[in-house]
């Protein structure tokens, strides 16, 4: 049986140049793997704490040596000789010995790592793929692959331009596999570039490779992309729908229990507020002029009662799916059930900080009717764990960016590889 023989982590670069962890993990039997941690630009408030140093005569303050250090010594004093099979119980082990509610003592971005290389071990140890070994682990037919959810536009905290939303993407659900589907993706990533070209707009990308033109509206944006799924050859809301991520916690003020214009008011221009109804109207006359059929983070992490109106006037025509308002967290997941607030929930390892907390999550959601999105974050590393992880959990739909950059495109790369692999018993999320 492997055993961890050593647990070594060191700071390394994200896709934004900032530090982040990699967990490298050794077994008694010679087996080597790495985890690496991403990182998010938008955070919800009850996100499990990534660990940084504080230290401004480095980088700027966000190195993570602390969370190096936790892993190096601690943590790995706790889990050398155990068993690389006991994912829940290691898991279980690491959160009671941090003790603290959003793992604020070791850092989620250096339990997490141990608990993404744990599970890649155990898989290489079986000499399974990794989406093999954490389907069997679920009891779960690892044979699903997701719809992307490919970010096109790039605005709010991701992009240098007047767009509050953060995000504008493109869902290719008309395609019968997931092959298919990237290159539906990557055909009108192109055409969108060549019309923003035409119309001399900025083609450079943002954080999450999709482009950042200074677009002055979310009606802009989106006939944009209407303008170019038709000129790439397909029918939109057949062949092509949209998907939006407003990131609203990111421009909700709290006391006016209002929404403001954010790019506005950070550039010391004149701005306005919308009501809270306003906001659910504006998202609904959105849905009724674009082929618009799923939007995440439409209103605010804070904004219970908006979610609760929000869901009730959409939630039977479009899926609404909450990030910032869930946190992967199953205590917040619960209470939205309660509410009747949201019918999905997007799925960040880093949100929570394990991987058996991640499962209960999904599971849960799952229970009550929710649907699940896989989702990288807005600073990423080559690591393709959640393309595995979206085919054993058998989401059905994943987010990892734009079609480009390599480290958004290795999660593309990854799914390809697994559909080859399973050849006829591919499957693809055909539920939207």
């Amino acid at each position: 049986m492997s055993k961890i023989k050593n647990i070594h982590a060191l700071e390394i670069l994200d896709s934004r140049g900032t530090p982040t962890v990699e967990v490298i993990l050794t077994t008694d039997d010679d087996i080597r793997v790495n985890a690496k941690i991403p990182s998010g630009a938008s955070t919800g408030q009850n996100e499990a704490l990534e660990l940084r140093d504080g230290d401004t005569s480095r980088y700027f303050g966000k190195g993570v040596l602390k969370a190096v250090a936790n892993v190096n010594g601690p943590l790995f004093k706790l889990l050398k000789g155990k068993s690389i099979f006991d994912q829940q119980a290691l898991d279980s082990l690491m959160i009671k010995e941090d003790g603290t509610e959003y793992k604020s003592n070791f850092g989620a971005n250096a339990i997490l790592g141990i608990s993404l290389a744990i599970a890649k071990a155990a898989a290489v140890s079986k000499k399974l793929p990794l989406y093999k070994y954490l389907g069997e682990i679920q009891d779960k037919k690892a044979t699903l692959l997701p719809c992307p959810m490919m970010n096109i536009i790039n605005g709010g905290l991701h992009g240098d331009n007047m767009l509050d939303f953060q995000e504008f993407m493109i869902r290719p659900k008309g395609a019968k596999n997931f092959k298919e589907s990237l290159r539906y993706g990557a055909e009108i990533f192109h055409t969108l570039k060549k019309i923003l070209k035409d119309k001399k707009l900025s083609t450079s990308v943002g954080d999450e490779g999709g482009f950042a033109p200074n677009l002055s509206s979310d009606e802009e944006s989106l006939a944009l992309i209407v303008e170019a799924i038709q000129k790439a050859g397909y029918e939109p809301k057949k062949d092509i729908t949209i998907a939006l991520d407003p990131a609203a916690s990111e421009f909700f003020d709290k006391e006016k229990n209002s929404y403001f214009e954010m790019k506005k008011k950070l550039a010391n221009q004149d701005y306005k507020y919308r009501s809270v109804e306003d906001q659910i109207k504006h998202l609904e006359n959105l849905t009724k002029k674009f082929p618009i059929d799923s939007i995440e983070d439409g209103l605010s992490e804070n904004d219970w009662d908006g979610w609760a109106k929000l869901t009730k006037d959409l939630g039977k025509k479009i899926q609404l799916v909450g990030d910032d308002l869930f946190v992967t967290n199953t205590k917040f997941l619960k209470k939205g059930i309660e509410k009747h607030v949201a019918n999905a929930i997007l799925i960040k390892l880093n949100q929570i900080g394990t991987l058996t907390e991640t499962i209960q999550a999904i599971d849960l959601a799952h229970q009550n009717g929710y649907r699940c999105v896989i989702s990288h974050r807005s600073a990423e590393t080559e690591d393709t764990f959640i393309a595995d992880f979206a085919v054993a959990t058998r989401a059905g739909q994943i987010k990892t960016g734009s079609l480009s950059r390599s480290e958004r495109i290795a999660k593309y790369n990854r799914l390809l590889e697994i559909e080859e692999e399973l050849k006829d018993k591919a499957e693809f999320f055909k539920d939207l």
